[in-house]
């Protein structure tokens, strides 16, 4: 199947400036070139009503060049465990520092950089607290679990331009995320190579389940199948949510074997069944009311998804419905998260790309599937849910 997005051809990428261009693009192109001009950056600058813009546009310009430092706050924060530290109670910066193991001077810098973004705050005493963002974090272990994640990506990312050239051999992601290489290899990945990646889903699995579940109601199926369902982790959250419903888990034969143990360790091994195999290879347990793809049809380009999800219509019982959730480009107020984040995230994972509800609609019907509806989700930020039947 072509690609769901056109890229520019020919010469249509280097066509005059104004042609075809509505009123407002050539407002904004005018726009664009007085911002442009160090000339007028420097009057804005001065101006009373263009002094606040200004400010807020250079603050966002450094913000997006000082990230990855902020990123690393973050990080040495959870590595050190400073908000279980402060879970509590505020704290001196002497004793936070005697618990992590750092130097007093080290310790203040720290806890002033987390201050600054919100992650601890200063209390009287010259104490630290927990901050809004700090909080967040406390009870949190899959958010924590991504943090940590994230050393690996920086490290794809240290030439980014190498990256979109597809230069300097395989990345860090590729290797962490295995099934993303050779397809056919991917049923035999054993044990070991499928524990830490497996772990990680598990651990992040909570909050996206909680999304997806409060968007969709369960109870009114009789069977669910989650393919690429790792260690069952939304399908025991499903199956709490609807104590009548009969689980069915499909993903590489490894990781089944993992999602069999989670599901008995939870009391569901009664009502639950679990399939091995490779969803792109090997046909789908037929017969589910619901198939859910979680977090799935993103990691796959467009012929792999189409391939999943004519695999999905061909499991379904008729009449059933496909619940399908993931973050998605274009969703209002998360616009960064999906073409910038998951952009480059699996770019450097080596497969799969971010796709609009629009482009995914387009593969769903491509597929088989009609009545393509967005479900409401409450932090999109974590994820979009859309719903279909089979034509």
């Amino acid at each position: 199947m072509e690609s769901v997005r056109a890229a520019p051809e020919g010469d249509d990428a280097f066509a005059p400036r104004f042609a075809g261009a509505s009123l407002l693009d050539r407002a904004r192109d005018l726009r664009d070139r007085m911002v442009a001009d160090p000339a007028f950056r420097r009057w804005a600058a001065r101006f009373p009503l263009t002094r606040p813009i200004a400010r807020r546009r250079a603050r966002a310009l450094f913000d997006l060049c000082a990230g990855f430092v902020y990123s690393q706050v973050l990080a040495a924060c959870v590595r050190l465990r400073v908000f279980d530290l402060l879970r509590d109670g505020p704290q001196t910066v002497a004793a936070i520092a005697a618990r992590s193991d750092l130097p007093l001077d080290a310790a203040a810098r720290l806890l002033g950089a987390a201050a600054s973004l919100g992650l601890v705050a200063r209390r009287s005493g010259g104490r630290y607290g927990l901050g809004p963002l700090g909080a967040a974090m406390v009870g949190n272990p899959g958010l924590a679990a991504m943090v940590e994640h994230h050393a690996v990506l920086y490290a794809d990312l240290r030439d980014p331009v190498a990256l979109l050239r597809g230069e300097g051999g395989g990345t860090g992601l590729a290797r962490y995320w295995p099934y993303a290489g050779d397809g056919a290899a991917a049923a035999g990945l054993g044990a070991a190579e499928v524990a830490e990646y497996s772990a990680l889903m598990a651990a992040s699995q909570p909050l996206v389940a909680e999304e997806v579940l409060a968007a969709y109601d369960l109870r009114r199926h009789r069977c669910l199948l989650d393919v690429g369902g790792g260690e069952g982790g939304f399908l025991c959250a499903a199956g709490a949510a609807a104590p009548e419903l009969r689980l069915v888990l499909f993903d590489l034969p490894t990781v089944a074997e993992r999602a069999r143990a989670r599901l008995a360790s939870a009391g569901m091994g009664d009502r639950a069944s679990v399939v091995g195999g490779d969803f792109l290879a090997d046909p789908l347990p037929a017969g589910a009311d619901v198939v859910s793809l979680v977090r799935v049809l993103h990691d796959h380009d467009d012929d792999g998804a189409l391939a999943i999800l004519r695999a999905a219509r061909r499991a379904l019982a008729p009449g059933g419905t496909l619940l399908l959730a993931e973050p998605m480009s274009g969703t209002p107020g998360a616009e960064p998260v999906g073409e910038a984040y998951f952009g480059f995230y699996l770019l450097a994972m080596g497969r799969g790309r971010p796709r609009t509800p629009g482009e995914i609609g387009a593969l769903l019907r491509a597929a088989g599937f009609a009545e393509v509806r967005p479900r409401r989700t409450r932090t999109p930020l974590l994820t979009s849910v859309l719903t279909a039947r089979p034509a």
